[in-house]
């Protein structure tokens, strides 16, 4: 069951990722200093025997190649998926002609064919990658037999056993596809939960919000509720009476009085309103009912109770009204309410030290192959055909209850150890916090509403 359905965002994978020009020129750049040193050595002072001229000539194409993009583009300019490849193809039968002209696979410098087919597991997408890989594996394959020989001063050729050859070429192939493959996958999942963090946050933002305006409808209607009463009992008096009656005018007074009453508290309250004590907190079932409440018209019958615990004291306790905890519940909610056939149960349970929200459905229940790893951003599941969900709900959810210091647990009813009765067999998401980190429990003194400034 519960993949919970949101489409926030995309995967990045599925998004064109763009890479920024100026990274790639200045990785060439150190890759030609690097080609330089390594050549004006081994002909100096190693007095190795190759093509230097021809050598020289295969460096400063790559040079006059990356001056000839300075000149014409910005360096903070973004490539596409298919420029960045270009390029880095360049960089690759760059590479493939100065190992050509040094000995081919002979030459320990060919594991330098790793760095363009990682640099384009990180940037860009698969396809790109596997190319790049399919290109590299492709030109390696062919230095190990076409390639001038590297020779020492007496004229003796360096070239290895053909069982080295073999084991140097396969080591590198097997590289290139473990570093490309662990390079992509990483940066994947990097990329995925900062995308998943990122709505994390929106949502937060978006009920914090919501929760700061219930804090101004309550502060206007409790700050207006004497001035407007006030005026509408003056104003029934006022129809009763005859237009030059003296003792209108000691009305119209009052009602003058009460208007101006309303505009000063409706300018004290500011744009954003004033935050209003009461709404600051909320005993358990008001914030269980508040996050359902939503979801109550969904076609499915959703039960809420709440009771103690054997032992614990039977007052339900007061909470502070977290928007992190409502958007939370509330998003455990929807995923069930998605999944369930025809009922949901919202169970709130409270010991002397422990506060318990049990959110269960008779739905099918969460699909075995993913049940641990619920909680994880773009988790999808081939169980629900049909069903677009990428785990961003369940993720948003346990991200926000975590933060108030919350405990999360996901099973199915057939798996726990007290066996819930069999229609409320489905999915099961449980909420515990330590009682202390949410209840209020100094509400002697309300005090006077403050205006909210963000």
């Amino acid at each position: 069951m519960p993949i919970t359905r949101t489409n926030t965002l995309l995967p990045p994978e599925a998004e064109a990722p763009q890479v920024r020009l100026g990274t790639l020129v200045n990785l060439r750049w150190l890759a030609i200093l690097g080609q330089s040193v390594t050549v004006l050595i081994s002909s100096v002072l190693l007095d190795l025997e190759f093509e230097l001229g021809l050598c020289a000539l295969v460096i400063g194409t790559g040079a006059v190649a990356n001056l000839a993009i300075e000149a014409f583009r910005p360096g903070n300019a973004r490539l596409s998926v298919r420029s960045a490849m270009m390029f880095l193809l360049f960089d690759l039968v760059q590479l493939s002609a100065m190992l050509f002209l040094t000995g081919g696979l002979n030459n320990p410098f060919a594991l330098l064919f790793l760095a363009p087919v990682t640099i384009s597991a990180t940037a860009l997408s698969l396809r790109a990658t596997m190319t790049l890989g399919a290109v590299g594996i492709a030109l390696i394959t062919l230095l190990a037999g076409y390639h001038l020989p590297l020779r020492l001063s007496d004229g003796q050729i360096l070239e290895l056993p053909q069982l080295q050859l073999v084991g140097f070429w396969l080591a590198i192939v097997i590289g290139m596809v473990f570093l490309a493959g662990f390079a992509y996958r990483l940066t994947l999942e990097t990329e995925r939960m900062s995308n998943a963090l990122l709505a994390t946050q929106t949502a937060l933002a978006r009920e914090q919000k919501l929760h700061d305006l219930g804090g101004v409808v309550a502060a206007a209607a409790h700050e207006l509720g004497t001035p407007l009463a006030t005026i509408k009992l003056v104003s029934a008096e006022l129809a009763d009476e005859l237009a030059d009656h003296p003792d209108l005018r000691a009305d119209a007074d009052l009602i003058r009085s009460q208007a101006d009453r309303c505009r000063d508290i409706l300018r004290s309250m500011g744009r954003a309103g004033k935050s209003d004590h009461q709404m600051r907190s909320a005993p358990l079932e008001e914030l269980i009912r508040e996050a359902a409440d939503p979801h109550s018209n969904r076609g499915i019958i959703i039960h809420s109770t709440w009771n103690a615990l054997e032992g614990a004291d039977p007052r339900m306790p007061t909470l502070n009204r977290l928007p992190e905890v409502i958007h939370g519940l509330r998003n455990l909610i929807q995923n069930a309410v998605d999944f369930a056939k025809t009922e949901v149960w919202i169970d709130g349970r409270w010991s002397d030290d422990t506060l318990i929200i049990r959110v269960i459905d008779d739905g099918p229940g969460y699909p075995p192959e993913v049940l641990h790893r619920l909680g994880d951003p773009f988790l999808r599941s081939r169980r629900r055909k049909g069903y677009v969900g990428m785990g961003l709900g369940l993720f948003i959810a346990k991200t926000l209850l975590e933060r108030t210091g919350a405990t999360l647990s996901f099973a199915n009813g057939s798996s726990v150890g007290r066996q819930p009765p069999a229609t409320r067999g489905g999915a099961i998401a449980e909420t515990v916090w330590a009682r202390a980190s949410l209840e209020v429990t100094d509400r002697a003194v309300l005090g006077e509403n403050t205006p909210i400034t963000d």
